[in-house]
């Protein structure tokens, strides 16, 4: 795709750019607008990219953690908290590694990121470790389609989208990443959103951490 420095200046400017651009769609809209607006209490979004997010944050939001690593997108995105009617604080931070105390959060949301980390595993993880006992995780996630058609395209693109989108991942299956993650899912809505079949089925809903005793009995 060209040398380093090249895709140093296409991750850091232009990647940026795009990303706030292709999430701005309608359907993606759509869902931000069922998802979000559950929120409540002290709030951690991960990949809080551009702010896209943000302005359908509810009342029921005391406070916004909004983590990302990339400080192109979190300029962005401060551009928009100004509007917000609760406090917003950015965190410059991969979410392998969330920098907060464990049972800190009432809410973790996450939309059209999971995709994109490197240890999805890890990530949700440290999502759980955050939250407290009765905290909420709320997800809105392109992955892996059902239909035998659709992921073997999945498959085939992979490679080439990941290198165009940042990591994008077409493949993940989401459920079973947040369950294998130690959650149990309490809502999930699954559909294929309008566009491209191998970029567009949706895994949607609201999970909740699983009890330490309930873990450690399996």
């Amino acid at each position: 795709m060209g040398s380093p420095a090249r895709m140093g200046l296409y991750d850091k400017w232009i990647l940026p750019r795009l990303t706030d651009l292709a999430m701005r769609n309608r359907e993606a809209t759509r869902y931000r607008s069922q998802i979000v607006p559950q929120a409540c209490g002290v709030v951690l979004e991960i990949g809080v990219g551009s702010g896209l997010n943000l302005p359908f944050y509810g009342a029921g939001v005391t406070r916004l953690l909004a983590l990302d690593p990339s400080e192109e997108l979190l300029r962005m995105a401060r551009k928009k908290a100004d509007a917000a009617a609760f406090p917003v604080e950015f965190l410059a931070h991969t979410s392998e590694e969330i920098p907060l105390d464990g049972g800190c959060l009432d809410t973790v949301v996450t939309t059209w990121t999971l995709c994109t980390i490197p240890d999805p595993i890890k990530a949700l993880r440290e999502m759980r470790r955050v939250l407290k006992p009765a905290g909420t995780l709320l997800f809105a996630e392109h992955g892996l389609a059902p239909d035998a058609n659709v992921r073997t395209w999945q498959e085939r693109l992979n490679p080439l989208w990941q290198r165009f989108t940042g990591g994008c991942n077409l493949n993940r299956k989401m459920d079973e990443l947040i369950r294998a993650s130690g959650f149990r899912i309490v809502q999930l809505d699954l559909a294929y959103a309008r566009g491209l079949r191998p970029m567009s089925y949706v895994y949607s809903g609201r999970a909740q951490p699983e009890s330490l005793r309930t873990n450690s009995a399996r």
